[in-house]
C-alpha cells in the first residue's frame, strides 16, 4: 500500500479503522489463536553499533556488560522451557556465529528464529541450511528518520540484509520501534516500506521504545496507546498475511490496552521475563490474560503447554 491508502486508513474514527482490520484479520487468521515466541540474549553487551535506543550498544553508559556467548546446553534448557510453556518460536539475539547452536536447537520441534545483524548472501545460506526458519531484522522506522537513530549503518544495509535473507529462502521478521520521536508520516511511511517487500515480511514486530537509562533516548515519554492501536490496525490491513506481533514495551501497556491491541489484530507476543536487556511481563501474567479473552495459545506440533494451575494466575 503506498502512502496515500495508508494514511487515509490511519485518519478514520477509531473505531471504523478496527473493524476494518479486525474483518481482515478473520479473513486470515483464526481469531482466537495467539502465537508465543520466546526471544534470548545469547550474546549480550559490547555492540559497535550505535542505535540510540539500545542499551546493548558500547557508545552508551548503560549498565549493560558485555557477556560471553552463552553455552549450547544454557541455551538448549531455555529452549525446552519455553516449548513446554507454549512457544512455537525460539528466537536468539546475537551479534556472534551461532550455526552449531541453531542446528541443535532446531531439532526440538519449533520454528528457528535468530536476530545476528547485518549479513550478506553466504551467511544467509549457511544459516538456512543450518536450519534457521526465519531471520530478524527490523528497519526500525522511516528511511527519512533513521539516520536521527543510527549513524553506523544506514538504512539501505538493512535492506541489503533482508534482501540476501529472502534470497537464501528463509522468512523474514520485520518491523520496527515507535516512540523514538518520530513522526505520524514516519510511522506510515514504515509501512509502506514493510509492505512493498516481495515477499511481504511472515511477522511483523511492533515495539514500543522501552527507553533505556544512558541512551540518547532515556526521555522519551511511553507512546499513547490509541496511537499504538491505530497503527496495529492499519499494519493487519496493509499486512493482512503476516503476523502482527505485539513487541518490547508491553509492560507499560495495562491489560485493557493489550486486550484493544488484541482485536485490532496482534496474534503472536514475545513472552518471558525479558526481551534481550529490556522487561517483559511474566509468563503467568501473559497465560492470565489470554484466558480472559479467550485467546488460545498456538501449540507446537505434539506438544501440549504446560499451563499454570488456575489458582496461580486467577
Amino acid at each position: 500500500m503506498n502512502f496515500e491508502e495508508l494514511h487515509a486508513l490511519y485518519r478514520q474514527p477509531l473505531f471504523d479503522l478496527i473493524s476494518q482490520s479486525r474483518a481482515v484479520h478473520l479473513r486470515h487468521w483464526r481469531g482466537e489463536e495467539v502465537q508465543r515466541c520466546t526471544l534470548l540474549s545469547i550474546k549480550t553487551g559490547g555492540c559497535s553499533e550505535d542505535c540510540a535506543y539500545c542499551a546493548q550498544s558500547s557508545h552508551y553508559s548503560t549498565g549493560v556488560e558485555r557477556e560471553a556467548l552463552l553455552s549450547l546446553e544454557n541455551i538448549l534448557t531455555a529452549a525446552r522451557r519455553a516449548r513446554s510453556q507454549g512457544a512455537t518460536r525460539f528466537c536468539m539475539g546475537a551479534a556472534w556465529r551461532v550455526l552449531e547452536i541453531v542446528r541443535e536447537v532446531s531439532q526440538l520441534g519449533m520454528e528457528v528464529c535468530v536476530t545476528l545483524g547485518e549479513i550478506g548472501p553466504v551467511e544467509a545460506r549457511k544459516l538456512k541450511a543450518a536450519g534457521v526458519t526465519a531471520y530478524n531484522h527490523n528497519i526500525d522506522t522511516s528511511p527519512e528518520f533513521y539516520p536521527e537513530i543510527v549513524s553506523t549503518h544506514t538504512f539501505q544495509d538493512r535492506l541489503n540484509t533482508i534482501a540476501a535473507v529472502q534470497e537464501s529462502g528463509m522468512s523474514v521478521c520485520c518491523g520496527g520501534i515507535i516512540g523514538m520521536g518520530e513522526s505520524e508520516a514516519d510511522r506510515l511511511r514504515m509501512l509502506e516500506v514493510l509492505s512493498d517487500f516481495g515477499p511481504p515480511p511472515e511477522s511483523v514486530p511492533i515495539n514500543c521504545l522501552m527507553a533505556m537509562p544512558g541512551t540518547p533516548l532515556a526521555d522519551q515519554a511511553p507512546v499513547d496507546i490509541f496511537e499504538l492501536v491505530r497503527l496495529i490496525a492499519v499494519t493487519r490491513i496493509a499486512l493482512p498475511k503476516a503476523r502482527v506481533r505485539l513487541a518490547a514495551g508491553r509492560t507499560r501497556i495495562s491489560r485493557e490496552g493489550q486486550a484493544f491491541c488484541f482485536f485490532a489484530g496482534v496474534n503472536s507476543i514475545f513472552y518471558g521475563d525479558k526481551l534481550l536487556t529490556a522487561k517483559n511481563p511474566t509468563a503467568d501474567l501473559d497465560v492470565a490474560l489470554l484466558r480472559e479473552l479467550g485467546l488460545h495459545v498456538e501449540s507446537t506440533q505434539g506438544v501440549t503447554p504446560s499451563w499454570p494451575s488456575k489458582g496461580r494466575d486467577g
